[in-house]
């Protein structure tokens, strides 16, 4: 490899010893499709000196298999490593690569410029402290630039370079540039993008990546590389905000220890600090600073470390550590931002997993007030937020949690919602701000259904057996709520032999169903779970009983397929199979 400093080739320890302490910037790139994004990075690259010869042997090889330069070296081959990229032409997860100069590290991610990889996009972003959007100077501002860059205002990307690539092909013109330069002005006013450094520039040629370009006298700004190196970093930023601990671990190794350990997401502790835990609101003072390497007297943020207190008070895992003359806000009811992720659309009403920092809790969207059309900014108020949708939700916890907002602080204002039965990440959000007592569910008036069902922080429904004989039905109804219970459901099993016990025996089949219909609704009403065993019917009747609860009921038929019912496959290899099946046709169709 090309050595980055002469001190490797005359003193190597003091080369390590300096590349310990350079401070570490995370960029993404993004803008349209075939903007140049994977070639500026193949640029950086090479220009940083951070490829290995047999690396370049091999980029040359394959640029005269894949490349798109004519048998010339194709930068953006270091980058898409994917097949699918490569024969496509363009990016599709998200690549990250690492190079370093004399002055600082850097870790870039590629982000895909299609609106379908979206939330590729909002990963990239999310740790990122500078975003370079490339603008094409021959087509201009464009729909996926706008995007890029509403979504980058999004995540709070505070820092954004306007790289105008491909000057080359428009000879270079200031005219061009100008004309790029005020459009995006305009829009970056009104999404509220306030440090943005345009820089024209040519990746494929090298003119102003590293060095000043002589074909462009009339620009005087920085090259992209000084930039980087000497843009803020947020890192710095968060050391001067207000000191916030979110606990991962309670360590007590031995009766005469107990610590709190955590990564210091923001600001500075000392030793004698006052500090409050919330949300319990207890106060205690910090007696030590342990790490690794011994005590200190001072964090500061990014660091990881285990706090003692004077004082014997409850914590745990979750609990956030705060300096009392700087609280974080505590609330169970926000306003939050979420970009949906999965392909089976979020729905109000059901619950999901939140988790911020290191807390978890049952989270239910209550509503969605309004979806953003990325491409122009209009609002809409949809039923349901597909994938890659974005919008502005309303949502209650089973439960009161520390926080920041987004804006303020990353760590303890950003979150994922993870699907409570498959266990997978489904979407992420940004905390906006609490919702007050009067904007709460329930608060404004009696309590109804809805109140109910977000204190039990899940969406209340009938589910139906019918068809078999009885004792496949009670299998199967036993197997589901013990299924959903084991999730964190809150069910009941609706047995007939449980109304006759509780009500006396029924004089025929007709009355033991409306029976249980009614009972059901009732339970449904409470916020729970109902699965009802019904008796014996014919099928029709179950469709009319469960047409009758008001578009709470799900009717599931032992009998295979038919209209308005979901199959339940009793033929399955084994019980568990079938209630997985089940489980995940209850899903798809927003049942659960």
């Amino acid at each position: 490899m090309a050595h980055v400093s002469d001190l490797i080739a005359s003193d190597i320890e003091q080369y390590l010893k300096s590349h310990e302490h350079k401070s570490l910037l995370r960029f993404i790139t993004c803008g349209s499709v075939d903007d140049g994004k994977s070639t500026l990075i193949g640029r950086l690259l090479y220009e940083s000196k951070m490829l290995f010869e047999d690396q370049l042997a091999a980029i040359e090889a394959d640029s005269k298999k894949w490349g798109t330069q004519g048998g010339e070296i194709d930068f953006a081959l270091l980058v898409d490593g994917l097949a699918a990229e490569r024969e496509q032409g363009i990016t599709i997860d998200v690549a990250y690569r690492f190079f370093s100069t004399d002055r600082r590290k850097f870790i870039v991610a590629d982000t895909p410029g299609h609106e379908q990889y979206t939330r590729n996009m909002v990963t990239g972003a999310s740790t990122a402290d500078v975003a370079v959007i490339l603008i094409d100077a021959r087509r201009g501002v464009l729909t996926q630039s706008r995007r890029h860059s509403y979504l980058v205002s999004l995540i709070g990307i505070r820092h954004v370079v306007l790289a105008i690539n491909k000057m080359d092909l428009m000879n270079y013109s200031q005219e061009v540039y100008d004309k790029i330069v005020a459009e995006y002005s305009e829009f970056a006013a009104q999404i509220g993008l306030k440090d943005v450094t345009p820089i024209p520039m040519s990746a494929l040629k090298g003119d102003n990546i590293v060095d000043p370009s002589e074909s462009m006298p009339w620009y005087s700004g920085p090259t992209l590389m000084s930039y980087l190196e000497s843009v803020e970093i947020d890192e710095a930023r968060m050391q001067k905000g207000a000191f916030r601990l979110p606990v991962q671990w309670v360590n007590r190794p031995n009766l005469d220890f107990r610590g709190f350990a955590g990564t210091i997401a923001s600001g500075v502790v000392r030793t004698g600090d006052r500090v409050k835990v919330l949300p319990s609101g207890k106060e205690s003072t910090v007696a030590r600073i342990v790490t690794f390497s011994g005590d200190l007297e001072e964090a500061i943020a990014g660091q990881s470390v285990t706090l003692t207190l004077a004082d014997e008070i409850d914590i745990s895992r979750g609990d956030v550590l705060a300096k009392v003359s700087e609280l974080p806000q505590v609330d169970s009811a926000f306003e939050a931002t979420v970009v949906w992720m999965h392909d089976t659309a979020l729905q109000p009403g059901r619950p999901y997993l939140l988790k911020t920092s290191a807390r978890t809790a049952t989270a239910t969207i209550d509503r969605i007030e309004y979806q953003v059309n990325v491409n122009t900014l209009e609002r809409t108020q949809p039923e349901v937020l597909e994938l890659n949708g974005i919008a502005v939700c309303s949502m209650t916890l089973d439960r009161s949690i520390a926080f920041d907002p987004y804006e303020d602080n990353k760590e303890t204002g950003g979150f994922i919602l993870i699907d409570r039965l498959s266990n997978t990440t489904v979407g992420a959000g940004l905390l906006l701000k609490g919702l007050q007592g009067e904007q709460k569910i329930g608060n404004d008036g009696p309590l109804d259904q809805k109140a109910r069902a977000a204190h039990l922080g899940q969406k209340p429904v009938i589910l139906w057996v019918s068809g078999g004989d009885a004792d496949q039905r009670l299998s199967i109804g036993s197997a589901l709520e013990k299924k959903l219970l084991s999730v964190g459901m809150h069910t009941y099993l609706l047995a007939p032999s449980v109304l006759a016990n509780a009500m006396g025996p029924c004089g025929d089949y007709a009355q033991t169903l409306n029976q249980q219909a009614g009972v059901a609704a009732l339970m449904a009403d409470a916020g729970l779970v109902v699965i009802v065993v019904a008796a014996d019917g014919a099928a029709i009747e179950h469709a009319a009983l469960v047409a009758s609860l008001q578009g709470q009921g799900v009717l599931l038929s032992l009998d295979g397929a038919e209209a308005g019912a979901i199959a339940v496959d009793v033929n399955a290899a084994s019980e568990d199979e079938t209630i997985m099946a089940l489980l995940q046709s209850l899903q798809t169709t927003g049942a659960i």
